[in-house]
This record gives C-alpha cells, sequence and structure tokens, in this order.
C-alpha cells in the first residue's frame, strides 16, 4: 500500500478556528493564576481570534477566507513569495522567464568585468528547434576585422548626420518607467562609451539630458514634451528640444512590442510632481497613451507626419513599430515610394520586448517576435528595392551577443536592447517595474528604495557590458568568418525546418529533416 502525506486543510481550519478563543481564554487564567507574563500570550491570540473571526463572519469578498479563516491568509502568503522561492530555490537555470538564471548571470559577469566563461558544456537545447549560427574552418584574423561604423541621414544627405560607433543602443525607456537615479547611470555610462541612449516617451528629457550623454529623442502616441494641448505636435516645443547638442536623433513611435496597438502606460502610483510637471499630465491618474498618431490616419497621411518631423527637426528621424499585419507594412512602404519620401531608419521591435507595464493579453498574444518580423520586414524593402534607403534597427530580447548576432544576419544594422542594461544596473527581475516597489531601485521614485543605488557604480558596469558585448561581437565575427557585421546574412544561420523563421523561406536547403 502506497503512503501518502497529504493534509485535510478543512479540518485543520476547524481545529484553528476553535483553538484560538480556547487558547486565549486558557492564557487569560494563566496569567491571572500563575504569572502576568503570559498575558502576552494573551494579547497575541486574542488578537489572532479578532482577525480570524473578521475573514469567517465579516468580509465577504474572498470565498477562501470565509471558509478557512486565518489558514485561508496563510494560503494567500505562500503565494505572494511563490515568484521569489521558485527564484531563488526551485526553478533551474533554464526556466524562468522572460530571462532565466543563466541569461541573467551572463549579463552580471559582463556588466562586473567577470569572466563568463563556463564549464562542462551548454545548458541550452541541441534539437530541431535551436536556431544556431554557423562557424567557418576559416576565421578572419582579429587584425582584419573593420570597426563598426553606421551613418544615420547620410541617404537623404543631411547636414547633421549621426555615425554610430558601436552598434548597441540603449532602448526608449522614459524617466517616469525609470526612476531618477536608473536614468543618470544608464545616461552617464552612454557618454563613457559614447552609445546613443533612447529617452523614451517621458517628455522633456530632464536627466538625460543632465548627465551628457547622446540621445534620441523618442515622440510617443502622447507626445510628451512636443504636444499641444489638443494632443497634436507643437511645432515650437520640437524645434526647442531639437536645438539641444545631445539630441542627435528623433524617433516616432508608432507602436512598440510589449503593447502593439495600445497606447503607452504609466501607472499613477509612479507619476511625481515633477513627471507630472515634464508630461503635461494629472497627478493620481494612470496616464493611458492614444494608440496611434492622431495625424497617422492612413499610410500616406503616416509618411507626410515622419517627412514633416524631418523638415522641422533637421535631424536624422526614424519610425518604431511592432509588426502585425505585413501587407500594412507593404502599404506603408508603397506610399514611401510614391512620396519618395523614407524614414533614416526603421526599428522592428519584437513582440518579446516589454520593459514597463502593459496588460498582459498584449504581452502573451499580440505582435510578431524580432526574427520573423525582421525577415518579413527584409523581404518587403527588398522586393521594393529600397532596402538601402534606410537603415532597420532591432530589438526585442536582444541582451546576449549570439542572439544579438542572429538579428544581424537577419538584416539588423543595430541593435537596440532595454532590459540588458537594465539588468547590468542590477535589475533581480522582481517584476515589479509598474508598482513603484522596484526592490532594487531602478524602476521606481521611491527615495527609499533608490538610495541603494550608486550613480557612478552602475554607470561603470554599462561601460563594462557594452565592451564586453562589442568583445564578443568581434570574437563571433571571427569565427564566422566576417569582417563587419554588414558581412553578415542569412547563409550565416542554421534555421531548423519546423520552426516559424523556416515557414517563411519558400526554400531552405540548409535546413535539416525534422525527425
Amino acid at each position: 500500500m502506497k503512503a501518502s502525506l497529504s493534509v485535510d486543510l478543512h479540518k485543520l481550519a476547524k481545529f484553528v478556528n476553535l483553538s484560538l478563543p480556547v487558547l486565549s481564554v486558557l492564557f487569560f487564567f494563566a496569567g491571572l493564576h500563575l504569572s502576568f507574563y503570559f498575558h502576552f500570550a494573551t494579547v497575541t491570540f486574542l488578537l489572532l481570534t479578532v482577525i480570524n473571526l473578521f475573514y469567517l463572519r465579516v468580509q465577504r469578498s474572498h470565498a477562501l477566507l470565509g471558509n478557512f479563516g486565518i489558514i485561508g491568509q496563510a494560503r494567500y502568503m505562500m503565494e505572494s513569495i511563490g515568484p521569489e522561492l521558485r527564484q531563488y530555490f526551485f526553478a533551474n537555470d533554464t526556466e524562468e522567464r522572460p530571462f532565466n538564471r543563466n541569461e541573467r548571470a551572463e549579463v552580471y559577469r559582463k556588466a562586473k568585468n567577470v569572466d563568463s566563461a563556463a564549464s562542462f558544456g551548454s545548458q541550452q537545447n541541441f534539437d530541431e528547434f535551436e536556431l544556431k549560427l554557423r562557424h567557418t574552418m576559416f576565421p578572419v584574423a582579429k587584425s582584419e576585422l573593420q570597426p563598426f561604423s553606421l551613418t544615420l541621414g547620410e541617404e537623404r544627405g543631411i547636414a547633421n548626420a549621426y555615425t554610430l560607433s558601436s552598434p548597441f543602443m540603449i532602448s526608449a525607456m522614459s524617466y517616469g518607467a525609470l526612476g531618477e537615479k536608473a536614468v543618470r547611470s544608464l545616461s552617464r555610462g552612454a557618454k563613457k562609451t559614447g552609445i546613443l541612449m533612447n529617452t523614451g516617451e517621458g517628455g522633456y528629457p530632464k536627466y538625460h539630458l543632465e548627465e551628457g550623454g547622446n540621445l534620441i529623442f523618442q515622440i510617443g502616441t502622447a507626445k510628451f514634451g512636443v504636444r499641444t494641448p489638443e494632443g497634436h505636435l507643437d511645432e515650437a516645443k520640437l524645434k526647442e528640444v531639437c536645438a539641444k547638442d545631445q539630441i542627435k536623433m528623433i524617433e516616432i513611435k508608432l507602436s512598440q512590442g510589449a503593447k502593439p496597438g495600445k497606447g503607452g502606460m504609466l501607472p499613477k502610483e509612479k507619476i511625481t510632481q515633477e513627471i507630472s510637471e515634464l508630461r503635461g499630465v494629472p497627478l493620481g491618474k494612470d496616464v493611458i497613451s492614444p494608440p496611434s498618431h492622431v495625424e497617422c490616419t492612413s499610410p500616406e497621411a503616416t509618411v507626410e507626419f515622419i517627412k514633416r518631423i524631418q523638415e522641422i527637426s533637421q535631424l536624422p528621424v526614424g519610425i518604431k513599430l511592432c509588426l502585425g499585419r505585413p501587407e500594412e507594412f507593404e502599404e506603408l512602404v508603397e506610399a514611401m515610394i510614391k512620396r519618395q519620401s523614407f524614414p533614416d531608419w526603421i526599428t522592428v521591435d519584437g513582440s518579446e520586448g516589454g520593459t514597463g507595464a502593459a496588460p498582459k493579453a498584449f504581452l502573451d498574444s499580440v505582435g510578431i517576435p524580432i526574427y520573423p518580423a525582421l525577415k518579413i520586414v527584409g523581404d518587403i524593402l527588398k522586393k521594393h528595392n529600397v532596402r538601402d534607403r534606410l537603415k532597420v534597427f532591432a530589438g526585442g530580447k536582444l541582451i546576449s551577443p549570439a542572439r544579438q548576432i542572429m538579428a544581424f544576419c537577419l538584416g539588423a544594422d543595430a541593435i537596440y536592447t532595454a532590459r540588458g542594461f537594465m539588468l547590468a544596473l542590477g535589475c533581480i527581475q522582481a517584476l515589479e517595474c509598474g508598482n513603484n516597489t522596484c526592490p532594487v531601485g531602478i524602476t521606481t521614485h521611491d527615495p527609499s528604495l533608490q538610495r541603494g543605488l550608486d550613480i557612478e557604480q552602475k554607470a561603470n558596469r554599462v561601460c563594462n557590458y557594452v565592451h564586453a558585448l562589442e568583445h564578443d561581437l568581434r570574437e563571433l565575427l571571427s569565427a564566422t568568418g566576417c569582417r563587419s557585421v554588414r558581412e553578415f546574412n542569412e547563409e550565416h544561420l542554421f534555421i531548423p525546418k519546423g520552426t516559424i523563421l523556416s515557414s517563411l523561406y519558400t526554400k531552405n536547403t540548409l535546413a535539416p529533416v525534422s525527425s
């Protein structure tokens, strides 16, 4: 007969419900006749009895509490710390989402300038669904590798074209989504390494500017910082922002991977008086941006809006979108061709994205992932012979060198990452980003939680992370036989049949036969 260990919660609750008042009485008499110190237990058990009676007889919101009383509350308490228990004690190194322990540890080691070599083999899967890089038998010498250089705006021949010297950029994170110290740390780190930082759609980029890093100013659908009271573009405010020497480029956010088809969200818990003033929004209310720009009602109108921003700013201007319906993107490209007006780059944001608050239905179920999205966007641009009219940035869970190079192989010219840099700052994936309760002080405006975040130290971690990514990029360039990222293409990828990506290829002679 097989023995089993089980607990009858109903009987346990009855026992506890009876025991609490009985123990209160027993300790009361013990305090009267034996020792006064028993009254400390009397007060404790009397308080527990009152709480238990409230759960059982008064509150009506939770059936579990109404049936089991304080035992039911114990269950809720255990459930509330379940994520922490799984993260530190029960989940293995490759189980967690959105990033497992191995992925986080790799970023931590890079940010701390610690060797990230591992022993005894990889813990990744090696099966028919694994995308892998193809190396060459004849690696390129490191001395033959070409330094990275990418100029934005060169296709239009503008005077204020901007050249990237690193393929890595800090993706859009606003002051609001992040706290002051996190913004300062990232911007200071960006300045030290010479990379670009996207301001996010947070209005006037006060702390981004104060630390001196070069910036991409993002215009979201609510146009915080450059809006009229009615929500339209305020040209005078945009000119004022673009006049800042640190503003090197402008990005128009049409949609984002975390919640494509829905505007940005900033919970009321994170709106301070300062954020209210910078964004021009009221205190005490969630800030929900509209799902689209009021000016962008059609492909033609969207192209005109992009052109208008280019003319006002006189800077490189790009658009950011999460791909949904490829035919709609193709219509947008056709409108660009008809108008002979193109953005300087397109940021393809995969549906894996998500640094801020978003409805779970959107996080889980809307949008196309980054790799197939890059393939589709590239194919449409090539189909219409306009791939050379603009650049392509990629974003969406691209925190590691291997995933970044796979994006290069699928057509990306440069890489955005937000969560990679959050992890470099010390993010522990507590999943509290939208609650203003980030335990490491990154996505909170609570001074007591930000206290432990040292700006200079974290800025140095940003530098270390960037330098480590650049080092690994050179190593993988050499191993694949390429001298620059421009030489990467789909032939450098092993794409098994049966994957989402392989279904986009009409002829994939490199793919193995599925077992």
